[in-house]
């Protein structure tokens, strides 16, 4: 199964998802999506996201747009002004090759130029290697929108893929043990109302008690109610009870806080290696072992 999810910035709610095969792109799952945004919104995406098409009609929903350039954006572009230094506003020209997305008469219907903002971004932090990305953005304005925020902007972008890592490592989504399709579709849906609800506890946690919600552990977090969980069940029909009980773990929650930790490298890998064990792909009554597990051979 593939997945593309929308994320909140502000509490790392799953506000949406979208599933399909995996004969089915991220971009296409993502355009199912389009209609849970409201005009006012900002989208917050990488470069896989970023075309033509797709910010234009971003645009005409009033909904605007900041994601890092395409590596194959080279041609089609024209420049309007500049606005400072890496700063500056680019007439995009539409190709003439149709997106497989959209029938030919709907791309002709759309306008010959976008008016968009590049902004070049150097990320020069002690300890890393110096990379230079080029932001694209619908916000024009740079006195309302200035070139640092969109730097600030684009480095918590890899916030979504903490969370992702959180509902899939963490909660243990990575592999569905279902067998029937409608059951898979329900354990998914039970994952991201589980995964909701402790970012729910742990914003409110944080407004209590004015703190950060990512400073606080989404593991411990999980850890905390799953030991308080038998007296918040035996507190069920006593809400005064119940309630103070709440009050009480939301005070462990916010107490106990994560180390801030900027620049901290966060890359996606896995931590230990795997055994050495054939796989499982064959009915455990007739799968036989083999004689030693660094010798495989053929039947």
């Amino acid at each position: 199964m593939r997945i593309v999810a929308i994320f909140s910035l502000t509490s790392g709610v799953m506000l949406a998802v979208a599933k399909g095969a995996l004969s089915l792109g991220e971009r296409t799952l993502w355009r199912s999506l389009w209609g849970l945004f409201e005009p006012g919104d900002v989208v917050l995406a990488d470069r896989g996201f970023c075309s033509y098409a797709e910010l234009y009609f971003m645009l005409r929903r009033s909904i605007d747009c900041v994601m890092r350039n395409h590596q194959r954006r080279k041609v089609g572009l024209e420049l309007v002004r500049k606005l400072g230094k890496g700063d500056r506003l680019v007439k995009w020209h539409k190709t003439t090759a149709c997106p497989k997305w959209l029938d030919e008469q709907r791309w002709l219907a759309l306008p010959g130029t976008l008016v968009v903002r590049e902004i070049t971004l150097t990320v020069d932090i002690p300890g890393f290697r110096t990379k230079t990305i080029i932001v694209v953005t619908t916000l024009l304005d740079p006195k309302q929108f200035p070139t640092d925020a969109f730097a600030q902007l684009y480095r918590r972008r890899w916030m979504a893929e903490l969370f992702l890592r959180d509902i899939k490592t963490t909660m243990g989504m990575d592999v569905l043990r279902c067998k029937s399709p409608e059951m898979i579709h329900k354990e998914l849906s039970m994952y991201v109302i589980a995964y909701n609800l402790i970012r729910a506890l742990n914003l409110q946690a944080a407004q209590n008690h004015h703190v950060s919600p990512f400073r606080i552990s989404f593991k411990g977090t999980i850890a905390t109610v799953r030991q308080w969980a038998p007296l918040m069940a035996a507190a069920n029909l006593d809400e005064k009870a119940l309630q103070q009980i709440t009050t009480t773990m939301l005070h462990y929650l916010a107490r106990k806080l994560i180390p801030d930790r900027p620049n901290r490298a966060e890359p996606r890998a896995r931590k230990r290696r795997p055994k050495q064990y054939q796989l499982l792909n064959k009915p455990r009554r007739i799968f036989k072992e083999i004689q030693h597990r660094n010798h495989y051979r053929k039947a």
